[in-house]
């Protein structure tokens, strides 16, 4: 119960210091390059996700940071949990934005600072947002960002790896970027497996090898997306082991 005061209290407390940050970032945006206001507003969603998952008391670590590319990447994850985000932003240094549900809007400032990481909002109720957020994630990455996606669509609890949405493949495509697929292993412990009482976990992330474009687009889409789920749901199953030993 403490461990789920402590974390929420800081996600929802820090918001007011990084709010003057966000303005002080706002001012420099025409004097610095892309990727350079991309870093810049990459470090206070980083330091709030650190000290999110810092209060959660889990042990947080990553692999594969060496395999990050240059230039803009669809980052392709399972989705264990709503600690997810938090753990992802505070461990990958290459910045992203992601598709978000659109109530997140009605949350105090964390919609303005997503804005400015270039993150999408999808109404799923809503067919054409659907649409509309492949062609906006589309043109994020074709003018230079990283998106994370999660194919999956929902929060899997840590109950194996589900079913890949085609959605990713085509946002690939037509942004003629690379996919970097992402592994987490954990993140379901700390909340959705505690009856959402906060408790501290082993959390794992790997990061897997660049799948180019140039080989995204020289298989069929069923075979690409198995490809790709293979690869998740096999590093997944190494992740659980090495928790195990």
């Amino acid at each position: 119960m403490f461990n789920s005061i402590r974390t929420f209290s800081f996600l929802f407390g820090y918001l007011p210091f990084s709010a003057v940050s966000l303005k002080k970032f706002m001012k420099q945006k025409e004097q610095l390059t892309l990727e350079e206001y991309d870093q810049l507003i990459h470090t206070e969603p980083q330091k709030w996700a650190a000290g999110i998952m810092k209060r959660t008391k889990s042990d947080v670590s990553i692999e594969g940071i060496e395999k990050l590319p240059a230039g803009p990447v669809l980052f392709v994850s399972n989705h264990e949990g709503n600690f997810d985000i938090p753990t992802l932003l505070s461990t990958i240094p290459k910045p992203f934005g992601f598709i978000s549900k659109k109530e997140v809007k009605k949350f105090p400032i964390i919609p303005m600072y997503m804005e400015e990481m270039n993150c999408v909002f999808l109404d799923r109720t809503d067919r054409r947002s659907a649409l509309k957020s492949i062609t906006d994630t589309v043109e994020k990455l074709q003018e230079g960002h990283s998106i994370l996606i999660f194919p999956e669509g929902t929060r899997s609890k840590g109950e194996g790896l589900g079913e890949f949405k085609a959605g990713f493949l085509r946002i690939a495509k037509d942004a003629n970027v690379p996919i970097i697929p992402v592994a987490i292993y954990g993140t379901a412990d700390i909340m959705e497996k505690n009856n959402n009482k906060v408790m501290p976990a082993t959390v794992k992330v790997q990061l897997l090898d660049a799948i180019p474009i140039e080989t995204i687009n020289e298989l069929k889409p069923k075979e690409a997306i198995t490809m790709i789920h293979s690869k998740i749901a096999e590093t997944i199953v190494a992740l659980s082991k090495q928790k195990i030993e």
